[in-house]
């Protein structure tokens, strides 16, 4: 597949972004229209070979005006086409009405009805609703959206699929459900994570041959992850130089998330590492893992001697909120250690706040609305601004996990584009929490450490399914590629 662009602009942006490439470039809009049309027509003879039947539908903007050039050029090649649009012709204007009449002079037929379509094509190209849209999808366009998903075969979305929030992938009342998605001059934010990942399938690109000097004239707050190769290690390195990282937690009930943490910062690197939990636990943590140092934690006093040698925390994994957990969380959360901060450590955080340059925090949605006092429903609706305020309120960086996490300093967002569904399972955060501890204990800075430790993570998991399936994917399958990741 395609190797995409890294950064990624608003629907905003790329309509600014189109405005100056015809302004001071000399190209007119038809002509990107055009160009767009024949990038997507070379997806279609590439990707569908034996398709010989395309339903085009349109709507009324620039999105319709590159269905109706798609449409031409199918028609002359020799495919069977039929085109619908859900808008009166004459409500067509601009470059719009300009491929309309171009389509019409090729031979072409524009049909109103639904009822007229053939329904055994075996292709759909969606030029419906363009990255503009920002309000729910209703009425005729909605009607037509449902019809596409219900015909079950393969659709091709022109630069967004209709419905989707090219700025929050977020689906705008119902979204047209795509195969392929083919987008233009600059990668937009919303087609990386949300719901996109349901709606989008497979993302390629096409730069229309507009210069990055012009590309470059909006500023970039959001970028793609990229992958990523750990440095080389000194052939005189020892166990001391790669740091020692600490786990907390693992309460009653809770022994396994503690220790898949502490595994994870193993096979990601760490030079030592130990298990602060429960007093039963830390007597059989060697067991099944004789290189992880367990340590009973009852007060915080039993582990004062360890705290002066450790050079990580990481808090959180199966802590719980019981009597336990809350007596010692005041004296952990106030230590002057970098820190990773999960699961119900970040419930602990919510009842008494604060903010830290020296922490990651590695939230779901469930977790960042509580952080933030909202619903889950809101952090759904824009998670690059949910993210941002994680932030903004407590400092550090911020992972807002989910399908496309997001990683915020403050500065940037960036989105991830490894992992699958698979991972929606019990113990998938600690081994995430554990693989970014090591990486702070190898000395990587907070920034880079939940960068590569999300993208590592995923491409593990991505492993672990091509091995095992996506279905009943556990956390420990996970464990045994975080080696070959991170070498």
């Amino acid at each position: 597949m395609q190797t995409l662009p890294t950064k990624l602009y608003s629907a905003q942006q790329a309509r600014e972004i189109d405005r100056i490439a015809q302004e001071q470039t000399q190209v007119t809009g038809l002509q990107l229209m055009t160009k767009a049309a024949e990038a997507s027509f070379q997806v279609i003879k590439k990707y569908y070979p034996e398709a010989k039947k395309i339903v085009v539908f349109c709507g009324a903007g620039n999105n319709a005006g590159d269905g109706y050039l798609i449409a031409k050029l199918a028609l002359q090649a020799g495919y069977k086409l039929q085109l619908l649009s859900v808008v009166a012709e004459e409500k067509l204007t601009g470059d719009a009405a300009l491929a309309k009449q171009a389509y019409s002079h090729a031979g072409g037929v524009i049909l109103h009805d639904l009822h007229l379509l053939q329904t055994h094509a075996d292709l759909v190209v969606d030029a419906l609703l363009g990255t503009g849209l920002d309000r729910p999808v209703l009425g005729k366009f909605a009607a037509a959206i449902q019809y596409i998903n219900a015909l079950n075969i393969p659709v091709l979305a022109v630069d967004i699929p209709s419905g989707l929030n090219a700025d929050t992938g977020n689906i705008m009342a119902c979204a047209v459900r795509a195969e392929l998605t083919i987008t233009f001059i600059v990668l937009k934010k919303g087609l990386f994570t949300g719901l996109a990942a349901d709606y989008c399938g497979t993302v390629l690109f096409a730069n229309l041959d507009v210069s990055n000097s012009v590309i470059e004239r909006q500023a970039n707050q959001e970028s793609l992850l990229q992958a990523v190769r750990l440095a080389k290690r000194a052939r005189c390195a020892h166990k001391g130089m790669l740091g020692h990282v600490l786990v907390v937690g693992g309460d009653y009930g809770y022994a396994g998330a503690v220790k898949l943490a502490a595994e994870a910062a193993l096979n990601s690197g760490a030079g030592l590492v130990s298990v602060a939990t429960r007093q039963e636990h830390a007597s059989q943590m060697y067991l099944t893992c004789p290189e992880l140092m367990g340590h009973a934690l009852e007060r915080l006093i039993d582990i004062e001697a360890l705290l002066d040698k450790v050079s990580v925390l990481v808090l959180g994994p199966g802590l719980a909120q019981r009597s336990w957990a809350k007596n010692i969380w005041p004296a952990l959360i106030g230590l002057n250690l970098p820190r990773v901060i999960d699961a119900d450590a970040l419930n602990l955080l919510v009842t008494s706040p604060v903010y830290s340059e020296q922490w990651i925090l590695t939230p779901h949605p469930g977790e960042a609305a509580r952080l933030l006092g909202c619903s889950t429903a809101a952090i759904l609706q824009d998670r690059f601004k949910a993210v941002r305020a994680l932030q903004a309120k407590y400092g550090g960086v911020c992972v807002l996990k989910g399908a496309g996490t997001l990683i915020s300093d403050g500065k940037h967002v960036y989105v991830n584009t490894t992992g699958n569904p698979g991972m929606a399972a019990g113990g998938m955060g600690d081994v995430l929490s554990g693989i970014i501890g090591a990486l702070l204990a190898q000395h990587y800075s907070l920034l880079d450490a939940a960068k590569i430790g999300v993208y590592l993570h995923g491409l593990a998991a991505d492993k672990a399914a091509v091995h095992f399936g996506e279905r009943g994917l556990r956390a420990t399958d996970v464990l045994q590629f975080l080696r070959e990741v991170v070498n």
